[in-house]
């Protein structure tokens, strides 16, 4: 179990917060979720690779810990994957960026279902990574005809899921296709590209119905991008649920923006909206030997970057992109941080001359063997004109939650704090009283088993037990004894 953290709580973007408050103080800074459900997701695809390469992960206080347990106690409720078909050559070496495959998907599946967490499951229908400028179909795709196509994504997807589950993994949604603006699995004009996403939802439906669809978009930024896309899967009725986005302020312009275009989708179609990948850098500074995406000098001005680069930078602005999807309203159904573990397998800072060079060589080798780095040498043979040229490590290890060390930054808080939750209100009526101190007596006796952060909430005295000690403090605070723990504030 985590122990307790230091409590961090998050300013808003607001001059009146920001004035009033210091930062990280205790303070409520929630957010009136629309959606009672509203996800605080993280991706964290990378993170069995890092494992095997030594990364370790720490809470708070500096004690070691288990990742899942961390971002659960923090208030992280749903874990992204994502899936490629066949991230290795010919020679079994892998690709790269995690080796993201099926078996790791069930890996993190089931452990984020061991934490509490749900899972969206991310597929890329692709080998290696899919984006706006890439989507290229998997080797044994490579010479199919648009139905053998279909009838591959559909089997794929079906026998992937099942696969998933039977791992033990809570899948409460599921991406078919990843960043599919321009295409999807090597289909490029929209009609096709209908055809696959029908069959990915397809498969989705007859896996379990309660999943949600999610499609996956970016570019939110470009003048009628969303309009079109929307309108175009209406067009070609597409079945599916929840239209996704990706939201970097250094390329997808205002927040204002992007309420406006998830208000269409949800208010034309009634469809729910999602960010599915936000991120930001805590520092400019590098700590593997690789350039980030964000660096000085790159992607790091411009007119819709309205924080600093710090942990209090990051955490504001998580939570204003939280804030623009709730302003869509009801149909704004969260919020995915993207790669928020992602950290160096060997830190690189202050490091100069031969110590430099024999640490990025050191991470260079961690990289090739373990995947850990966004692409190996090997993942030349599949993608040669951009991983097979500019593969390395890690390029967002400064927009992850976490230090160089992998211990938790005060940003990662920013889950819990727009809950509004407050300690010892176990059962989130924002009062305490004697149900609540019944639901730690039931907790105490075994009777009911929280949640990790449920735990959290229910540990009014910090010692990282939930017992009769804290129904006491409960039952003290209640009847009007000095205040000893700070139950009632926001945790």
């Amino acid at each position: 179990m985590v122990k307790k953290a230091i409590v961090s709580v998050i300013l808003t973007v607001t001059i009146i917060c920001s004035a009033v408050f210091p930062a990280f103080a205790l303070q409520n800074c929630k957010i009136d979720f629309n959606n009672p459900g509203f996800i605080r997701g993280m991706d964290i695809s990378s993170v069995l690779s890092l494992e095997k390469s030594g990364v370790r992960f720490y809470d708070d206080s500096g004690k070691e810990s288990d990742l899942f347990e961390i971002l659960a106690y923090h208030g992280v409720n749903y874990i992204r994957v994502r899936v490629w078909n066949d991230p290795f050559d010919g020679s079994g070496k892998g690709y790269g960026g995690g080796n993201s495959d099926v078996k790791s998907a069930s890996e993190i599946g089931r452990r984020a279902a061991k934490c509490g967490m749900k899972l969206l499951v991310d597929f890329h229908y692709s080998d290696f990574w899919a984006d706006p400028k890439k989507q290229q179909a998997p080797k044994k795709w490579e010479n199919y005809s648009l139905s053998e196509k279909c009838t591959a994504l559909y089997n794929f997807t079906l026998n992937s899921l099942n696969e998933i589950k039977a791992a033990g993994a809570d899948i409460g949604m599921v991406q078919i296709g990843n960043e599919t603006t321009t295409g999807i699995a090597g289909e490029n004009s929209f009609e096709p590209m209908s055809k696959l996403f029908n069959s990915g939802s397809r498969a989705v439906r007859d896996f379990d119905k309660s999943a949600l669809v999610a499609l996956h978009f970016t570019n939110p930024e470009r003048d009628g991008m969303v309009k079109y896309l929307a309108d175009s899967l209406d067009q070609y009725n597409v079945d599916y649920d929840v239209f996704a986005t990706s939201y970097y302020p250094f390329w997808h312009g205002s927040l204002s923006n992007l309420t406006s275009v998830l208000s269409y989708v949800a208010d034309t179609y009634g469809k729910y909206t999602l960010v599915a990948e936000t991120s930001y850098p805590y520092t400019l500074d590098d700590t593997d030997g690789f350039k980030n995406t964000v660096d000085h000098g790159a992607n790091s001005t411009g007119e819709n970057l309205l924080w600093s680069f710090t942990p209090q930078g990051q955490s504001d602005e998580v939570r204003a992109v939280m804030n623009a999807v709730n302003n869509v309203g009801e149909k704004g159904l969260g919020v995915f941080y993207w790669e928020g573990a992602w950290i160096t397998v060997g830190d690189t800072t202050g490091l100069s001359g031969s110590d430099y060079s024999a640490r990025y060589e050191a991470n260079s080798k961690l990289w090739k063997k373990y995947g850990c780095g966004w692409a190996s040498s090997f993942s030349g043979s599949y993608d040669p004109d951009d991983a097979g040229k500019y593969y390395g490590g890690c390029a967002v290890d400064n927009q992850a939650f976490f230090d160089s060390r992998g211990k938790a930054l005060e940003s990662l808080d920013v889950f819990a704090s727009v809950t509004g939750r407050l300690l010892g209100d176990v059962d989130n009526d924002s009062i305490i009283n004697v149900t609540d101190v019944t639901e730690v007596q039931r907790i105490s006796a075994s009777i009911s088993v929280p949640g990790i952060f449920v735990s959290r909430v229910s540990d009014v005295n910090g010692d990282g037990i939930v017992n009769v000690v804290d129904a006491t403090e409960l039952q003290k605070h209640i009847a009007g004894y000095p205040p000893v723990y700070p139950i009632n504030n926001p945790i």
